[in-house]
């Protein structure tokens, strides 16, 4: 039987991180709505024309978009035993539409929530810098400065600031994750399924805990 995995948790939690690493362990595609965003603005689709309005403002996404671009890769043949989601869903109505194309295709599914405090996120999320070669490239100006200023340690790529990563625009999203996207946690909660992991610690320390947990629940 296939599974969906879910990450939840605010922006600047490590969500991104972390679903790269347990997609390994676990052998689930990891599909991040944030590069299904991307991978439409590249090819200047309608949709992801669409979806940048609102990413640029911090704002999320209308749910009849996001979830027409997860269907479309729910399709591929590397999704047919499940996948990893992350950054999908973000608000209840997304969950719901998920329940039903879960239980279409008889996947289990189980949810893990990264605790981070506000400060500890706007910490992370102002100082951080990506790749502009390659997206998945992630440095901090604090925390994992660069070798050398402005180029990513990896491939020597342009590092840059994302539009929604100066601090006023971090400060919106949060306000944004608390009043439509926290609420996920009781739906999943009375589910049964949901997990709070604390992502105030070492990545290899939260990752140890996210491998435990979904290892439980195989």
């Amino acid at each position: 039987m296939g599974r969906i995995v879910i990450m939840l948790g605010p922006p600047g939690a490590g969500k991104g991180t972390q679903a790269a690493r347990l997609s390994v362990q676990l052998d689930l595609v990891h599909v991040s709505t944030g590069d299904l965003f991307r991978e439409n603005l590249g090819r200047e689709t309608p949709l992801g024309l669409k979806a940048r309005e609102y990413m640029d403002k911090g704002a999320l996404v209308p749910d009849e978009l996001v979830l027409e671009m997860l269907e479309q890769r729910l399709t591929l043949d590397d999704c047919r035993e499940g996948c990893l989601l992350d950054g999908f869903p973000r608000t209840q109505p997304q969950a719901e539409a998920l329940e039903r194309l879960v239980a279409e295709r008889g996947w289990s599914v189980s949810a893990y929530n990264l605790e981070v405090p506000d400060g500890v996120l706007v910490e992370r999320l102002s100082g951080r810098r990506v790749c502009r070669s390659d997206g998945s490239h992630i440095q901090h100006a604090v925390f994992a400065p660069p070798r050398v200023e402005g180029r990513c340690d990896t491939c020597g790529g342009e590092l840059y600031q994302r539009d929604d990563d100066n601090e006023e625009v971090v400060g919106k999203r949060l306000e944004v994750y608390h009043r439509q996207t926290a609420p996920l946690l009781e739906f999943y909660s009375a589910r049964g399924v949901l997990s709070a992991v604390d992502g105030n610690r070492a990545p290899e320390t939260v990752l140890a805990d996210l491998q435990r947990l979904a290892g439980e629940v195989a």
